[in-house]
């Protein structure tokens, strides 16, 4: 089944894409819960036109987000954490930690567009997180997670 997404989703695609998708995940999720439309041939003329209209638009949003991202590359993020015996943390540092990080440094990315390589951290160490600013501008981030001095 064809439609086109309304909103981004998660791992199906970006807004105003037409993608595949099976007959149930589309009628019985996508479609009512408003994400997505069907791909008829009129829906996808609409889109044609709709997206022509907004490339120029787009070009402004790309340039935005890759000085944006020219800017973290340049950041170097170190989180502090409880740590008990070894290098095991208490607890786990998520895509939220970083964006609050990243806030500090002045630098606002909502932590749904942030992923940690493996999900959570659960030990001190380096580790690559991956940011996505704009469907074509995506940053790797490098972070330490450094234990919190007693």
């Amino acid at each position: 089944m064809e439609i086109i997404l309304k909103q981004d989703v998660e791992t199906v695609g970006f807004k105003d894409d037409i993608v595949t998708v099976k007959n149930g995940y589309g009628r019985n999720y996508l479609i009512p819960q408003g994400f997505a439309v069907l791909a008829t041939t009129s829906a996808k003329k609409v889109l044609a036109e709709t997206l022509k209209q907004r490339a120029f638009k787009e070009e402004k949003l790309i340039k935005d987000a890759t000085k944006i991202a020219n800017a973290i590359k340049e950041l170097e993020i170190k989180i502090t954490a409880k740590t008990g015996d070894g290098s095991k943390l208490f607890g786990s540092i998520s895509n939220a930690n970083v964006a609050e990080e990243l806030a500090k440094a002045g630098q606002k990315v909502d932590k749904k567009f942030i992923k940690v390589e493996g999900g959570t951290v659960k030990r001190i160490g380096k580790y690559n997180t991956t940011i996505r600013l704009h469907r074509e501008v995506i940053v790797e981030l490098p972070i330490e997670i450094i234990a919190e001095v007693k």
